[in-house]
């Protein structure tokens, strides 16, 4: 069989060539030195893993993509931005991108295309943190219910914006309001009189579901669910849209929202620095938070896209990309919207930080009033604006849900996929109902808190320190090297074995130190809520303990001590590297005599 070298060089550019996609993985011989030039068809068959793989290395670029700029990059970016110094809050969040963000997420890209497993099986790398994948699972549950329920909201706001008046913009006699009096805009109390219905408090319950929004919910959830039903095979091809058409909006947004008076103001509003902040505390948090909530790292997602990875495509390029394209989408954002808000200001007579609302308010009162005020087809904006919500939407719930079907395929691998998506979409619908009941948005807070940013830190917290750490960073750097052919810089090592455990755990000390009151428009949430939102944190971190102590005691070799067992239970089981048998040979072999030239141990502990 004809052959060529593979050189694994220092630093710099991409992987292989061919890079395998659609199961054709490359055939390897079994030295470490030559990957094959052409290979038989027959070979590749029997090689092949039973995995789904994406049907280009484009579809998976973009359904990443699709994944980190979603919702949250158009109204939380731009208003943590303005709140947190403005431009001078670019300087920590920059930082905490690159030293944090991006080191998190290459290495969950790279580990879940190492061994083609999801968030839970990747842990046969350290089998004794196996319920981090479980806790991160159910956190990805919550967040996505409670996510497409804010998709819903775009899809009302789409269909209304067909009127031949933008409801937003006249008062409406129901709303039992006087509608001369001009300190709440008509934009806010139709979001919370009219879509929302919201309720002042819900210390006597949240009431039951508005028609208007379960429809809409249903219509948000059917989108998602076809949009995976066939997998990433389906998955992909949506990405095309949900990834590309959001960015031709924003720039006609940008384009006329800058030509508006007072465009100007607001965008310098959006970046005018307040250096004294670069020192408080609260600031970087609000960066660790915003690149956390942006990038989707530690929730699960980036582990699971790449595992449908051939082993050998270039992920370290894509990560660079990803992250790159993500920064540059919220900063577009952040003018886009501010160039409205700016307009909007300028129109009302108001101060710029008087129109801008805080969390979906910023989108669904401050935008849509800007927009209604628009002189020419501002029903054509709106259609616009709130369908490019809507997209961005589903490419970051499309990568959540997958996520949890993902973990269970790969427990149940019997099961049929299909019935897999059905129930978990099902159950996510069901129980996503109590967010488009009155008190939906309170409960929403709630869940937001406890299980996308407190379980989060956490989670990615031991991630980091238990695949640095304990299964070790010359190790993981070993496979990492193997797959992509090309040596992992100091930056990374650096990042990873320091710089990234570090920092987050002390994030999480400060915020447990400092964690206040949960508030919704200022009211903070009954005691019972609390307690409750606790609980569904506990749901999530309980996992750690329980798969741990699962994991030591199911050795049934009486002669081992405990400690020996816990010892067994930090090792790497056989089921981790890579999926395909000759990959999985040619990596033994590398490790070997990665092992020989270092000559300081061995560098590859695994389970018999």
């Amino acid at each position: 069989m004809e052959s060529k070298n593979v050189v694994f060089s220092g630093g710099g550019g991409g992987g292989l060539d061919n890079e395998g996609f659609v199961g054709e993985e490359p055939s390897c011989e079994k030295t470490i030195n030559s990957t094959p030039a052409e290979t038989n068809p027959t070979d590749e068959e029997e090689d092949a893993p039973d995995r789904q793989t994406w049907s280009s290395p484009l579809e998976f670029l973009l359904s990443c993509i699709a994944m980190s700029v979603g919702i949250g990059n158009f109204y939380r970016f731009p208003y943590v931005a303005y709140t947190n110094g403005g431009g001078a809050f670019l300087i920590p969040y920059l930082i905490v991108l690159f030293f944090i963000g991006k080191p998190i997420y290459f290495l969950e890209l790279a580990l879940g295309q190492f061994c083609s497993f999801g968030q839970v099986k990747v842990w046969e790398a350290v089998p004794i943190m196996r319920g981090v994948g479980y806790g991160s699972t159910l956190a990805s549950f919550c967040v996505v219910s409670y996510y497409v329920s804010v998709m819903a909201l775009t899809v009302f706001y789409f269909f209304a914006s067909f009127q031949k008046n933008l409801p937003w913009t006249v008062c409406d006699p129901e709303w039992n309001v006087d509608c001369a009096d001009n300190s709440t805009s008509y934009a806010e109390i139709y979001f919370e009189k009219t879509v929302l219905q919201i309720l002042p408090d819900i210390s006597s319950g949240i009431g039951t579901p508005t028609w208007e929004l379960t429809l809409c919910y249903l219509f948000s959830w059917l989108a998602v669910f076809f949009s995976i039903i066939k997998g990433v095979a389906s998955s992909g091809k949506v990405a095309y849209f949900t990834a590309i058409y959001p960015y031709i909006v924003l720039i006609v947004l940008l384009i006329t929202g800058a030509t508006k008076e007072g465009a100007s103001d607001g965008m310098w509003y959006f970046i005018k620095p307040q250096w004294d902040k670069i020192l408080e505390a609260k600031v970087w948090y609000s960066a660790v938070s915003q690149c956390f909530f942006s990038l989707s790292t530690g929730f699960g997602p980036i582990i699971m896209y790449a595992s449908y990875n051939p082993f050998r495509h270039n992920v370290y390029r894509d990560a660079m990309i990803v992250s790159l394209i993500d920064t540059g989408t919220s900063l577009l954002a952040g003018f886009t919207v501010f160039s409205i808000l700016g307009n909007l200001a300028h129109e009302t007579g108001a101060k710029i930080e008087n129109v801008a609302k805080s969390g979906p308010g910023l989108v669904f009162v401050s935008y849509a009033d800007a927009i209604g005020k628009f002189d020419q087809v501002p029903q054509l904006f709106s259609t616009l604006f709130f369908l490019m919500l809507f997209s961005l939407g589903v490419g970051s719930a499309v990568s959540w849900q997958m996520a949890v079907i993902t973990v269970i395929c790969d427990q149940f691998p019997k099961l049929k996929k299909l019935h897999v998506t059905m129930a978990t979409c099902g159950a996510c619908f069901l129980l996503g109902l109590i967010y488009v009941t009155p008190g939906g948005q309170q409960v929403l807070t709630l869940v937001d808190n406890f299980s996308g940013n407190f379980v989060i830190y956490i989670l990615a917290t031991l991630e980091v320190m238990a695949i640095s750490w304990v299964y070790g960073l010359s190790n993981i750097v070993t496979d990492f090297e193997f797959m992509l052919g090309q040596k992992i810089g100091i930056y990374w090592k650096f990042c990873w074995g320091f710089f990234v455990p570090v920092f987050l755990f002390l994030i999480l000390i400060y915020s447990l130190v400092t964690m206040e009151t949960v508030e919704y428009n200022g009211v903070p949430l009954p005691g019972r809520a609390i307690a409750a939102g606790w609980v569904l944190a506990s749901c999530c971190l309980i996992f750690v303990p329980i798969f741990a102590f699962i994991e030591i005691f199911k050795n049934s070799n009486e002669k081992l001590t405990l400690l020996e067992k816990v010892k067994s239970s930090l090792t790497a089981s056989s089921l981790w590297g890579p999926k395909s048998p000759k990959e999985r040979a040619l990596w033994e072999n590398y490790v070997i005599e990665n092992k020989s030239k270092s000559k300081k141990g061995s560098c590859f502990k695994r389970k018999k």
